[in-house]
């Protein structure tokens, strides 16, 4: 997943196409774990963490991520893994992509 992300060609170009990968545009990452889009709230009025994944794996997988985009040489920055944290975030353009290494079936 890190590499899909890291390759993923979705800056402009000279002509204004999603066609430049992270890499290209010479970008950095800020990598945010993010456990409670586990939530199941399918009933009820408050999101049931159950089916969450054991935290200290999740950790494992989190660092081994933020390894890889290190690796691959992509200035990359973190928050804390597990604690509470206010990120502000700026978006650009008229797009938003959802990525999932499972599968998924509904399509937004």
């Amino acid at each position: 997943m890190a590499d899909k992300l890291i390759d993923l060609r979705v800056f402009a170009d000279e002509a204004g196409r999603m066609n430049l990968s992270l890499t290209d545009v010479k970008g950095e990452a800020l990598i945010v774990s993010q456990f409670t889009l586990f939530a199941d709230m399918s009933r009820g009025r408050r999101p049931s963490l159950l089916g969450a994944g054991d935290p200290k794996r999740a950790e494992e997988l989190y660092d081994a991520f933020v390894a890889r985009f290190r690796e691959r040489g992509i200035q990359t920055q973190t928050g804390s893994f597990g604690a509470v944290m206010r990120v502000g975030i700026e978006n650009d353009g008229p797009v938003t992509l959802v990525l999932s290494s499972d599968d998924w079936p509904t399509r937004v």
